[in-house]
């Protein structure tokens, strides 16, 4: 299965067997101490593309009890959440959202991390659907639980540890997928302004066109990326999202060592001893 497919690829196989379409929609908000997450659960309700269920990266599908937003549950716990989305070994996935496919990517990284690799997103996502339009519904059945296995690819998630190593060592392309305002300490959001040393911006919001929702040409996007596919690449941004965008990209042009910083400024921001610059 190609890891982006199209609106025209998805309405021509709704109501396929084994297609399990999945809305991972969350809107961030800026508030007086910083972003609010919330859910788009209510804008699904309201209208999904017909037999999308709703993915939760606010509660259902991260570890609620750790102290950094959208943190990474265990493997299982995981895969039992997309077994209750229907998800099981044969199906076909395709991910969306109505914010940039940037939440998308994250449970596309996620099925990643698994070993599930039958997984789409939605290019353009919700915008586009609607766009062209194709039909949204508030009919939504319950899928039966699936079954779906874990064959764990841990090398696809990145700790401090390994970025840590990564600034001293310089073997590890780090790539900051925040916006370049963030990245060259113009606006400060996670408590120290600028980025991690050594890194590169690739800005997750500019991979996207902004009048169709879109990602840019693939030709234009490889470049704003290292020559050498072969790279070890970790990608991080504010909590791992932005950063999951990057990443998925990386992969469909073809590179074959990517990581994402799941935890990324959240953690790295507030640990006095983890370097950040304004330079370069």
């Amino acid at each position: 299965m190609q890891q982006l497919v199209s609106i025209d690829w998805l309405a021509d196989r709704l109501g396929s067997r084994n297609l399990v379409v999945l809305d991972c929609t969350v809107y961030l908000k800026m508030g007086p101490d910083g972003f609010i997450s919330e859910s788009g659960r209510d804008n699904w309700a309201m209208g999904q593309i017909p037999g999308a269920g709703f993915a939760d990266l606010n509660e259902h599908l991260v570890d609620t009890d750790s102290p950094h937003r959208y943190a990474l549950p265990s493997p299982r716990a995981f895969a039992d959440a997309m077994q209750e989305l229907g998800v099981d070994n044969r199906s076909r996935v395709v991910l969306y959202d109505d914010n940039n496919s940037m939440w998308a990517a994250r449970v596309w990284w996620m099925l990643r991390w698994i070993g599930f690799d039958n997984a789409a997103i939605l290019d353009g996502g919700l915008k586009a659907w609607k766009a062209a339009g194709h039909p949204v519904t508030t009919d939504y059945s319950k899928p039966s639980k699936a079954t779906l296995f874990v064959h764990e690819r841990p090398v696809v998630i990145a700790d401090k540890a390994e970025v840590m190593a990564a600034v001293e060592d310089g073997a590890t392309c780090l790539i900051d997928a925040l916006p370049a305002a963030s990245f060259n300490g113009d606006v400060n959001i996670y408590g120290r302004p600028g980025h991690i040393p050594t890194a590169t911006n690739a800005s997750a919001a500019a991979l996207i066109d902004e009048k169709t929702g879109c990602y840019l040409p693939l030709d234009i996007l490889r470049d704003r990326f290292p020559d050498d596919e072969s790279a070890r690449i970790v990608n991080y941004c504010g909590g791992g999202i932005a950063a999951s965008s990057a990443a998925f990209i990386q992969t469909v042009l073809g590179f074959d060592n990517v990581a994402v910083y799941t935890a990324s400024l959240q953690e790295w921001a507030n640990d006095a001893n983890a370097p950040m610059t304004i330079d370069g």
